[in-house]
């Protein structure tokens, strides 16, 4: 009896596995290197014409700092549209990222704009 049960649970576990390993995740972590505080972030479909709330999470993102950001994705969908707003209302936008193939966004400040860096 133990040795028909095992198969089925190995095979339930590598289920398990292979299911995670294919699911998307769009989600990511944001990593502030700008110099400047950041109190809002927005991420919508690359395809919709609106950005919705901040989804942050937290009041602000100071410089040096990091925020998990887990939003509702839905689907298969990879690609979207990030936009930041700093604390002198400035904002900065990046179109069509493929979030699927990245845990972390990076933004750094060069002088005359903001860069996102996908890691």
């Amino acid at each position: 009896m133990r040795l028909t049960k095992l198969p089925l649970a190995a095979l339930c576990l590598l289920a398990t596995l292979g299911t995670s390993a294919f699911a998307n995740d769009a989600d990511f972590k944001m990593v502030n290197k700008t110099g400047y505080q950041i109190d809002s972030v927005y991420v919508s479909r690359a395809s919709s014409d609106s950005w919705g709330s901040d989804i942050m999470g937290k009041d602000s993102l100071g410089d040096g700092d990091s925020v998990d950001i887990t939003f509702p994705h839905g689907g298969s969908a990879c690609k979207f549209d990030i936009k930041v707003k700093y604390n002198d209302e400035s904002t900065a936008e990046w179109g069509n990222v493929d979030l699927c193939k990245y845990d972390t966004i990076s933004l750094f400040w060069d002088g005359k704009q903001t860069r996102a860096v996908g890691e």
